[in-house]
């Protein structure tokens, strides 16, 4: 080792190969119409940005009729579904999600959160008899949501198995 101080070349070397050994591969999943990815992988790790629902009746122009999201039950049963299918898009599925993190805005017919109506649709997912994985999670009740409509935005990170 002694001789390893008296060679710089080799003592930079020797320092340097641990940071060359961690570096870690970023790939962007993002389309041009979007302002933000609709994921990122960091190595094995895939974050999915939040999601919001789809509508359950599209919005109808002809009709002066807006679109209609459902309540926060029909919304996390969208959103749910959306995660999974960006998650198999990337050759993930929910069984990978290792981190939830779940925004919940008001009803604003109750004015009140309904934590009851995501987590029964949550219960589709994880911790059945098929799919046993559960995430670890954190759930935030939010004053709004970025869109107006929206009453559930879930984010996840998921992580492929070796």
């Amino acid at each position: 080792m002694m001789k390893c101080w008296k060679n710089p070349a080799l003592l930079a070397a020797l320092l340097a190969w641990p940071l060359a050994q961690a570096q870690t591969i970023v790939k962007h999943v993002q389309v041009d119409k979007s302002p933000i990815a609709i994921g990122a992988w960091a190595g094995d790790t895939y974050y999915l940005s939040g999601q919001l629902a789809d509508p359950v009746t599209p919005a109808d122009a002809t009709k002066n009729i807006a679109a209609d999201y459902g309540d926060t039950k029909a919304q996390a049963a969208s959103v749910f579904a959306k995660i999974q299918k960006r998650l198999q898009e990337q050759g993930l599925d929910m069984k990978d999600v290792v981190k939830m993190t779940v925004f919940l805005g008001p009803d604003p017919e109750s004015g009140k959160l309904d934590f009851a109506g995501m987590q029964s649709e949550y219960l589709k997912y994880f911790g059945t008899a098929g799919q046993p994985n559960k995430p670890a999670r954190s759930a935030f009740q939010v004053a709004a949501l970025a869109a107006p409509w929206a009453l559930v935005e879930i984010e996840v990170i998921a992580v492929r198995s070796k």
